[in-house]
């Protein structure tokens, strides 16, 4: 094959750019190039290059960004038999299957959007994750990371990317720098990418909460997901037409006990919301369990005194506002056919 001849009789027009730059042995002699013609392309001043084992660069520049991305993964991924190319999915023709690959770490977090996650041409290493039984090295730029939970994938610009908990706790599993962990877990509550809790579960699943600096961090972490929080409710209350409640307010009997702190408080109408923003650290918080028969002592108490109490999370707040204003609005109507509550003292919390 000469530098200047076709890649193959089969049509590439199937693929997009970027897998037509990038393709593995067996998909160049699927397409009807000879192991001794790649190796005579990727000669040394020659138009390829092996960028990993089995995966070839073809062009002799040095990769893209989205070249070595593509390349790790076709690496990492398992086809569907020897020699013959991983097929297009049917739901994206043009789009490759990364069979049992998915990208993580720094990675995935900048294809997830985060701005204080280098850019992938800055990246010394691409992390990969493939099942635990694989048999398959870390090479070159890619680090493979075998699990026994593969997670289910997200596709981010065409591919298989680790949701972003998981992407952050195999991120942090690597960081040593205490501000790069609070940036990252900071970012991912304060741009919407995730919950408080759906991190710390991953990072507790990964062991990574008896580092101190990690526990720094997620404890800022759970402060920044509180606060996100009550703008979400202030907003519900605001857009949604609700009547103004008192705000982080706590409850007592005249001269007698204290019955706990609410975010908003109708006096009026004896109702209540709290929010459940529990995001429990084994060995440094109460557990979850613990955490939650405190809140449904307070809730069984209040509710014997008259008080309706509407519980919801920073989850619904984000994904339905409306649902949850429609409940708080229902326990507001229904007040006037209940017996009076009795009375409470409301004090700033």
């Amino acid at each position: 094959m000469t530098h200047d001849a076709p890649l193959s009789p089969r049509s590439l027009s199937h693929l997009s750019d970027v897998h037509r730059r990038v393709m593995t042995a067996a998909q160049l002699r699927a397409h009807g190039v000879t192991p001794a013609e790649q190796t005579e392309q990727c000669r040394p001043g020659g138009p390829w290059r092996e960028l990993l084992p089995n995966v070839v660069l073809l062009h002799p520049g040095p990769p893209t960004g989205e070249e070595r991305l593509h390349g790790a993964l076709l690496y990492a991924a398992r086809a569907a038999a020897p020699a013959v190319p991983v097929q297009p999915t049917s739901a994206s023709p043009h789009r490759p299957r990364y069979a049992e690959a998915v990208l993580t770490g720094l990675v995935a977090l900048t294809l997830h959007g985060f701005s204080h996650a280098p850019a992938p041409d800055a990246l010394n290493r691409v992390d990969v994750l493939v099942p635990r039984l694989r048999r398959l090295r870390s090479t070159g730029y890619v680090r493979v990371l075998r699990t026994a939970d593969l997670p289910v994938p997200q596709s981010v610009s065409g591919l298989p990317v680790a949701p972003v908990p998981r992407a952050l706790a195999d991120a942090v599993a690597e960081l040593t720098d205490a501000e790069a962990v609070r940036r990252l877990l900071t970012e991912a509550v304060r741009g919407g990418h995730c919950e408080p809790v759906a991190v710390v579960r991953e990072l507790t699943r990964a062991k990574l909460l008896g580092r101190a600096h990690v526990v720094d961090a997620v404890d800022s972490l759970v402060a920044e997901g509180r606060s996100a929080a009550e703008d979400r409710l202030y907003r519900m209350v605001r857009e949604c037409g609700l009547p103004d409640p008192v705000w982080n307010v706590d409850l007592r009997l005249p001269g007698g006990p204290h019955l706990g702190g609410l975010d908003a408080y109708w006096p009026d109408h004896a109702v209540a919301v709290e929010l459940d923003t529990r995001a429990p650290l084994p060995g440094h918080r109460e557990g979850g369990d613990a955490l939650w028969s405190e809140y449904a002592r307070k809730r069984e108490h209040l509710e014997r005194l008259g008080i309706t109490v509407v519980y919801t999370t920073p989850k619904k707040l984000r994904d339905c506002p409306e649902q949850q204003a429609a409940v708080v609005r229902t326990a507001l109507m229904a007040s006037g056919d209940r017996d009076p509550a009795a009375y409470v003292v409301v004090l700033p919390r």
